[in-house]
């Protein structure tokens, strides 16, 4: 917090600085002004004021001498002391009139924050640390929104795809379930058949359909966590029993590396989707007959979990495998992969944890890291 403060109030040196040397020419303008104004009126003013009585009114030097002396000269201090306040003021005026553009600055700076645009937003020398700052909130912003219409429109043509991929599956329900009501006498082996491609169908359009819920709920759902201490090894082994059926079907297996007093501190709900999400795309992407390993270790109090498998990830596409709507499958094949919300749901729960999850691959082998930190 200490260092944080002292960097604030070197932000703000040009300002003081600028502030002070304004005070400065003040006090010095001020005494100047005190000194030069006593010598004028006991002086060259002094003269002038009596010359101009006695033109002005036809005094003789004597009437007009006296009548500056209760005027001007026994009331001096309190005429320097006025035109003191006076020549305060109008310094003081200037001043604020000069710092007061700072703050049109800044307001002009915000204006542009608020027009957008590539302009680069430019201020004072003075105000280079909130030109800095200004320029970088700017750049956050173009970001988010850059990221926001990139999401958008993802999740619209994944909306378009799925309505397209929706229609093929039905179409083949109905018309199998249509010849199995026409021809009621048809052969069992071949009944046996139709019904079993009408399934697959249907399981293929359930399979869709849940993919449109996934985007519904994303949009809808706020990520709220209640954490616990809770056993990461037997959730991790749980998770692996729970997956057989997809992991055997291809002759693949997923072994857990970890010690078995492994316990940390978080929302169990949560992290079992993260690492349910993590696991599903390994199995989607990763080849037949391979082994999928998940390692989990504690050190520094920070706990590490990596999901390896076989099978690469272009290195162009890592940085993008966890925003909304990514896909790596390009031909939209729903056999692989979902509505491309699983990752980054993942990730918002384990930022939303106080971790960090990212990904590597060497070309031959593809990891996926989850860091979080083990206690409150």
């Amino acid at each position: 917090m200490k260092s944080k403060k002292r960097g604030g109030r070197a932000d703000y040196s040009k300002i003081k600085r600028r502030l002070y040397l304004y005070i400065l020419i003040a006090v010095i303008a001020a005494v100047a002004f005190v000194v030069l104004l006593r010598q004028l009126l006991r002086g060259v003013a002094g003269n002038f004021i009596v010359e101009l009585l006695i033109r002005g009114f036809h005094l003789d030097r004597q009437a007009a001498m006296r009548i500056y002396q209760y005027t001007v000269r026994n009331n001096l201090e309190i005429l320097i002391y006025a035109a003191v306040a006076l020549c305060f003021f109008l310094l003081c005026r200037i001043i604020f009139s000069n710092f007061m553009r700072y703050f049109d600055e800044v307001n002009d700076g915000i204006d542009a924050l608020i027009r957008g645009g590539d302009a680069q937003i430019e201020l004072s020398a003075e105000m280079a640390f909130m030109e800095q700052k200004l320029n970088a909130l700017k750049r956050t912003l173009e970001k988010r929104e850059q990221d926001a219409k990139l999401a958008e429109r993802r999740k619209n043509d994944l909306v378009i795809y799925l309505a397209h991929d929706i229609k093929t599956p039905l179409t083949s329900v109905v018309g199998y379930l249509s010849l199995l009501d026409e021809a009621p006498d048809m052969p069992a082996e071949q009944k046996a058949r139709y019904a079993h491609i009408a399934l697959d169908k249907a399981y293929r359009l359930e399979r869709l359909i849940d993919e449109f819920f996934e985007i519904t709920r994303y949009n809808l759902q706020a990520i709220t966590l209640s954490k616990k201490d809770f056993d990461l090894y037997y959730m991790l082994v749980q998770m692996t029993d729970e997956f057989y059926p997809q992991l055997s079907a291809n002759g693949k297996r997923a072994a857990v590396r970890a010690s078995e007093n492994l316990t940390i501190y978080g929302d169990p709900d949560k992290l079992a989707r993260v690492f349910n999400n993590i696991l599903k795309n390994a199995i989607a992407y990763s080849p037949d007959n391979s082994v999928i390993d998940i390692t989990a270790a504690i050190s520094g109090g920070t706990a590490t979990i990596v999901f390896s498998n076989a099978g690469s990830i272009p290195k162009d596409k890592l940085a993008s495998i966890f925003d909304k709507f990514y896909r790596l499958d390009s031909a939209r094949s729903s056999d692989t992969g979902g509505a491309g919300l699983g990752l980054a749901i993942a990730k918002e729960i384990v930022v939303s944890h106080g971790g960090r999850i990212y990904a590597d691959s060497d070309g031959k082998q593809t990891s996926f890291t989850v860091e979080l930190p083990v206690a409150p």
